[in-house]
């Protein structure tokens, strides 16, 4: 064989191992129940130190920036952390599955905001510069009000299974790169506000701690650090929840059951990790930032990406179930950020959140609502 098709033969296998999570499985079955509590044991450990690498690196950045951290988990920490969404998607459209490819993105998006947000919003006082989650906030339940208006639209255009092509692919990445530049112009904009805001002393006082801390760590270990953090996560991550899957079966746990729970939020697994490690060492803002950032590129970026590979099929139950789930859980957390003016979130809007997310996955369960 030419040795160039070769190699391409044997990327695409590595590809198709990674992606298809039966393959993985496979894998997995051949492997005794002790190997798998030690590998489970292993992608813990490295999902949680790579989690505070990660968090680590990127508060760093932050100060050394300038930039707050809410806007540093919604760009740079969220592309990292939603690049498993992105492969997934990805590599579901290039062999066929657009069921998966689109809905992977938005069952991750319900799944950061109704389970990741609303547990740590549950469990901590979480507060952000209002001035930043305001207008990220518009921008989270705006992309996604986008996609679903661009869908019903193309229904209607096209019949009952309309299909988002390449073009309007290129277009979400457009506005991905709109996005991130919008996202640093509302920082820059932000921090002259903060400066020319000096004359009052306790905020004075809280600029110099940051000034005196900003030096703690080089900018090339930041980036370090934030790097082989996402690496790290992303990693173990993929390698757990079939592990762990596996040991369930072997526990005689439903597939459906192991479906709608575990694989559910697998691709979810680093941002809530991240929130939970951000929010442990008090950077609830970038947990925030984290989860948000992560909504909107699960759109520009995630399903973006996967329509331009090979144009998506969007089915019948994204319209009925996937689509009014999604926007419920953004309208309502959007509502907390205008009734909250600034002040901490409440627990109880993080079990609202929770409690709307139980009610989605126990309805895709008993009905069969999935992809």
């Amino acid at each position: 064989m030419n040795p160039v098709l070769l190699a391409a033969d044997r990327a695409h296998t590595w590809l198709e191992w990674l992606y298809r999570e039966e393959l993985l499985n496979q894998w997995m079955d051949g492997r005794s129940t002790p190997v798998l509590l030690a590998l489970i044991a292993v992608c813990l450990y490295v999902l949680v130190k790579g989690a505070d690498w990660l968090v680590e690196g990127a508060a760093s950045l932050a100060r050394r920036t300038g930039m707050p951290n809410i806007v540093i988990g919604a760009t740079i920490v969220s592309i990292g952390t939603t690049t498993p969404e992105c492969f997934v998607s990805v590599m579901g459209a290039v062999f066929g599955n657009s069921g998966l490819a689109l809905g992977n993105g938005v069952g991750s998006i319900i799944c950061d905001t109704g389970l990741i947000l609303g547990l740590v919003m549950a469990i901590s006082s979480l507060h952000a510069d209002p001035y930043i989650l305001n207008r990220q906030g518009r921008v989270q339940v705006g992309a996604a009000a986008m996609l679903v208006a661009l869908c019903v639209a193309l229904r209607l255009v096209q019949g009952p299974e309309p299909v988002l092509g390449r073009i309007w692919g290129a277009l979400l990445l457009v506005g991905l790169c709109a996005y991130i530049a919008k996202s640093i112009h509302w920082a820059r904009k932000r921090k002259r506000q903060l400066a020319a805001e000096q004359a009052n002393a306790a905020l004075a006082g809280d600029l110099a701690d940051e000034i005196e801390q900003i030096h703690d760590m080089p900018v090339v270990k930041s980036l370090g650090l934030l790097f082989i953090g996402v690496l790290m996560v992303i990693v173990s991550a993929r390698v757990l929840i079939p592990a762990v899957a596996t040991l369930a079966r072997r526990l005689h746990v439903p597939d459906d059951v192991i479906a709608a729970t575990l694989v559910a939020f697998g691709t979810s697994l680093p941002e809530l990790v991240t929130c939970l490690m951000a929010v442990r060492k008090g950077k609830g803002d970038l947990a925030l930032g984290n989860v948000i950032g992560a909504d909107v590129l699960n759109v520009l970026f995630v399903i973006g990406a996967a329509a331009l590979a090979r144009p998506l099929t969007v089915m019948d139950n994204f319209f009925f179930f996937h689509f009014p789930a999604m926007m419920t859980i953004l309208v309502l957390f959007r509502i907390y950020i205008h009734i909250n003016r600034g002040a901490p979130f409440k627990r109880w809007q993080g079990i609202t959140l929770l409690s709307v997310y139980g009610i989605y996955i126990l309805l895709q369960y008993a009905f069969g609502l999935g992809n």
